[in-house]
């Protein structure tokens, strides 16, 4: 990429949370300036302690971590790599970037090592951070984007949104195009009620001249029960037929 998109590298940025630790004031008000442009919703923090403090009142807060964290390390002191390895423990996925000016290649390889996106040797070339950076925030757009497609139905079971997929315990099951189009419409209206009916004119919307009843939508429910035990679909007599979701709190015990 000889140049970068500003403007799909703002698009990628602009959902993003970011967390700045710098320790040095001028740096950090000159690289926050720069950062800030990029990063809308950029936090700022001034040593380790106060970070670690910042990131883990975040999650409390937000009920999630932050995107990214971008942090300046002076020299190879080792309470830096131990800063690096307590956010790992807290996030093993956290996604790092690294500004210093040591150049010694121990202290990279052990960063690398770790795990972190990138290291930049200051004073930072904007050009290339710009170019490492719009693939980092690619990276983690695709990752949210691709987190928000999937929706827990209970503890063993998601639904793929987007590629209509039904997993038990992350193994693909296996489904007909009408069970697909049955479980679609009853995770799109979450809880709501449908009448047999209903249910009946969804699933066969382009059959004129064949009779269908509701033995035929009872048919295509209990094969799903059977595939999927554990797929609550109610069936509330003389009203019509849902599907149960597990609660949040039972999903986080």
């Amino acid at each position: 990429m000889s140049s970068v998109d500003i403007g799909l590298l703002k698009k990628y940025a602009r959902t993003m949370s970011v967390l700045f630790l710098e320790e040095d004031k001028d740096s950090r008000i000159e690289l926050f300036e720069h950062l800030h442009d990029i990063f809308p919703n950029i936090a700022m923090t001034r040593n380790k302690f106060n970070a670690l403090e910042n990131y883990n009142e975040y999650y409390y807060s937000q009920q999630k971590y932050y995107d990214l964290i971008i942090s300046d390390m002076k020299n190879s002191q080792t309470n830096n790599i131990q800063f690096i390895e307590e956010i790992y423990k807290i996030n093993s996925k956290q996604s790092i970037i690294i500004f210093s000016t040591c150049s010694d290649s121990s202290y990279l390889i052990a960063l690398l090592n770790l795990g972190i996106e990138s290291f930049f040797l200051k004073p930072i070339d904007f050009t290339s951070f710009l170019k490492n950076i719009m693939q980092i925030c690619n990276k983690i757009y695709i990752r949210k984007n691709k987190k928000q497609n999937i929706l827990k139905i209970n503890k063993t079971l998601l639904w793929n949104q987007e590629e209509k997929i039904l997993t038990l315990n992350d193994k693909e099951i296996k489904l007909t195009k009408k069970e697909i189009i049955l479980l679609d419409i009853l995770i799109k209206k979450k809880n709501i009620l449908f009448t047999a009916e209903e249910l009946i004119n969804i699933l066969w919307f382009d059959t004129f001249t064949i009779d269908v009843d509701i033995s035929n939508l009872k048919n295509i429910i209990s094969r799903l029960r059977k595939k999927v035990p554990n797929l609550n679909i109610v069936n509330i007599y003389g009203l019509g037929y849902k599907l149960n979701f597990q609660s949040d709190l039972e999903l986080n015990n």
